[in-house]
């Protein structure tokens, strides 16, 4: 079974992309998506948030929403809003968010890789998260929210990629951050095989967004496959809809902490503390951190600058991270938060919103503290996935965000 195969995606008929295409489901609440819909009777959040379509108060995790996402699937097919294509290919994606571009490849990764781990994963799963994406596909028969992918070093895919997208574009749309999304079917024989031969010749691919997505897709496949006495591999079940992107290319942003008390310290006793593991400066003005192992420290309307002590760096590729460097020496032993996934005490604060999203959280009284992280590198994310380690909490954010609705995978 190779690593990655095309697949005939089912995407938005011709012209219809701009009216489709929607946030990933997971960043948005029921009552954002519901204002976002508003007026907008076949955007694709009819089936990645169905319960939106249901009364107020609707449990999202209720068998009728389930229900009511194949439904409206099946509406937005009976339009022809939705169409799938007639034969396997593989789809440029190419993602716009101001000056920044990156182009990728639409396809079905192997389930079978992801179950042996050349799939790399960086993050735990939780199980009531996992339930859901598995009751959606099996509600849908259909993959409908692509894992984000990377890469390792491959110009030759690169090259190819970028020959495709100088054609005419298949899909075209901007979401409604401004970010533009454009598709390219690649059909032809030859490109084709040759990507697969490419992607079969990589030691891994890294999984950067979309671990409950897999983790569902590799459940699922494991009850197909128990209950198909003819099972061959070939099935679409063996696959996920995967958009995969060179690593060079992905934009990692901060991932900014913000706590809600000093630990029952003053600001003298808390600065002195953090002073035995950090060197600190006064800052004129906000810290957005220019390197690893540089941190901003916002407290009562004022920016320092942070170091942590170089020989407070280990090897290990998990430890070494900001993130558990500022939880490790800082978070855990002065503030107290020794579990940030489910202490209170703690929010984070992606940098897509901006360090004065920071000065706001405290100036406001909510929060007693916050720091600005420098964001984590992909070379340091495959790093850990390499070393079958598991980041912390809230290492990354990943934008921009690829679009649902743009391509969907069908099962058999």
């Amino acid at each position: 079974m190779p690593l990655v195969r095309p697949f005939a995606a089912l995407r938005p008929a011709s012209g219809r992309a701009q009216e489709v295409i929607a946030p990933p489901y997971d960043v948005l609440n029921t009552e954002e998506a519901r204002a976002l819909a508003e007026g907008r009777p076949w955007t694709f959040l009819h089936i990645s948030k169905p319960e939106i379509d249901l009364p107020r108060g609707t449990d999202p995790y209720a068998p009728e929403v389930y229900a009511k996402a194949a439904e409206n699937l099946r509406r937005m097919l009976d339009a022809g809003v939705l169409k799938q294509d007639a034969a396997p290919a593989y789809y440029a994606y190419r993602l716009i968010m101001g000056e920044h571009v990156q182009t990728g490849i639409v396809a079905a990764a192997s389930v079978a890789d992801y179950d042996t781990n050349r799939i790399r994963k960086h993050e735990f799963t939780r199980p009531d998260k996992e339930d859901d994406r598995v009751r959606q596909v099996e509600a849908l028969n259909a993959q409908t929210g692509p894992v984000l992918l990377a890469y390792p070093h491959a110009p030759e895919v690169d090259a190819i990629l970028a020959a495709a997208s100088q054609n005419a574009a298949d899909a075209d749309a901007t979401s409604e951050t401004g970010v533009r999304h454009t598709l390219w079917q690649i059909t032809e024989a030859a490109s084709v095989a040759r990507l697969t031969a490419l992607f079969d010749a990589m030691p891994a691919l890294y999984i950067a967004d979309g671990h409950h997505r897999s983790a569902a897709a590799s459940r699922v496949c494991a009850a197909r496959k128990a209950a198909n006495p003819a099972h061959t591999g070939d099935e679409s079940y063996n696959y996920f809809l995967a958009v995969i992107f060179p690593d060079h290319q992905m934009k990692i942003l901060d991932y900014n902490r913000v706590i809600k008390d000093l630990n029952g310290l003053s600001e003298d006793e808390f600065l002195k503390r953090v002073a035995e593991s950090f060197t600190i400066e006064p800052a004129d003005g906000p810290v957005s951190p220019a390197q690893p192992r540089e941190f901003g420290l916002y407290l009562n309307g004022r920016w320092r600058k942070l170091h942590v002590h170089p020989s407070l760096v280990p090897a290990d590729p998990v430890a070494r991270l900001d993130v558990s460097l500022l939880q490790n020496h800082l978070i855990s032993p002065i503030l107290g938060i020794d579990d940030p996934r489910r202490d209170k005490r703690i929010d984070f604060v992606g940098g897509i919103r901006g360090l004065a999203e920071l000065e706001k959280r405290v100036d406001s009284g909510e929060m007693a503290v916050a720091f600005s992280l420098h964001p984590t590198h992909m070379e340091h994310l495959m790093a850990v996935a390499d070393a079958n380690q598991v980041m912390p909490p809230k290492s990354t954010w990943f934008e921009p965000k690829l679009a649902d609705g743009m391509a969907s995978h069908l099962l058999d």
